[in-house]
């Protein structure tokens, strides 16, 4: 207060009611329209019998969820594993080139899709540099399904990383220290204390790169081979389907994906909830 006037401080930012309403106004359009688009769509111009014959029942699509939900939760499970250790070492140890393997974490982030895809198939494929050795054994990885659960863990690997790697940078050394001071093995520590303070987190990444797998579409793509009923994915069946001007098809998917999204969603979002008040 200045001469008995009281100055109200001024926001950098514009205020509450501007924010909101370009906030609102920015999803709407890129992101409630369009999807509200789609659900309209399908209640209006699709009986219940056309979305549960061509999105449901249809054998062909029925595949297409199986592999692309199992895939996905097969990649998200390894990067569950495998992503922690990589937090884990990032870490706790100090070593030449941590800043550069620290950076190729993210580099699915930046990569096009499709040049990860072409890159795993020209590595995988019967006469690429790790498929030539794998194809005397009877192992296919390009153009089968374990092809496609690479492509998928790839992509996946940053949201585990970038997830768990904070709750590891917070964890206080001295209650590791005071575990082993207590007689308590490594693999006791691990399962009894840094575990149950990391878990949140590890859930919600592996939430992340689940749901993030079942809507990849590009670096699947090329490695999957597409073959109807046995590596084709759901993403690529609703663009098959809009090839064919078969709209209604290609719209009961969507709908069912976008359900599927919604869940995880919600999913993800009580994950995060309960990783506040457990930290908390």
């Amino acid at each position: 207060m200045s001469h008995g006037i009281a100055w109200k401080q001024r926001s950098v930012l514009p205020g509450f009611g501007l924010s909101m309403g370009l906030t609102l106004l920015y999803l709407a359009l890129l992101v409630l329209i369009p999807l509200a688009g789609l659900v309209l769509f399908t209640g209006t111009w699709i009986t219940l019998a056309e979305f549960w014959d061509k999105a449901v029942a249809d054998p062909r699509v029925l595949a297409s969820y199986r592999l692309s939900f199992g895939a996905s939760l097969i990649a998200a499970s390894l990067n569950g594993v495998f992503g922690l250790i990589v937090a884990w070492v990032l870490v706790r140890y100090r070593f030449p080139g941590k800043r550069f393997i620290d950076a190729i974490v993210d580099l699915p982030f930046a990569l096009p899709t499709a040049v990860s895809g072409i890159a795993l198939t020209t590595l995988y494929a019967r006469t690429g540099w790790v498929g030539r050795w794998l194809d005397p054994l009877g192992i296919q990885v390009a153009y089968a399904w374990p092809g496609i659960v690479i492509a998928l863990t790839l992509i996946g690997l940053p949201f585990v990383v970038r997830t768990v790697q904070p709750a590891l940078e917070d964890l206080d050394h001295e209650i590791e220290e005071a575990s082993a001071s207590l007689g308590a093995t490594r693999w006791q520590t691990f399962r009894r204390v840094i575990l149950p303070t990391v878990f949140p987190a590890l859930l919600t990444g592996f939430a992340m790169a689940f749901a993030r797998a079942i809507g990849e579409f590009g670096s699947v793509y090329f490695i999957a081979g597409n073959m109807p009923m046995k590596t084709e994915i759901a993403p690529l069946l609703i663009i098959i389907k809009l090839e064919q001007f078969d709209y209604v098809g290609a719209t009961g998917i969507g709908v069912v994906m976008l359900v599927a999204a919604f869940v995880l969603l919600l999913v993800i979002n009580l994950l995060q909830w309960w990783s506040r008040r457990y930290q908390a």
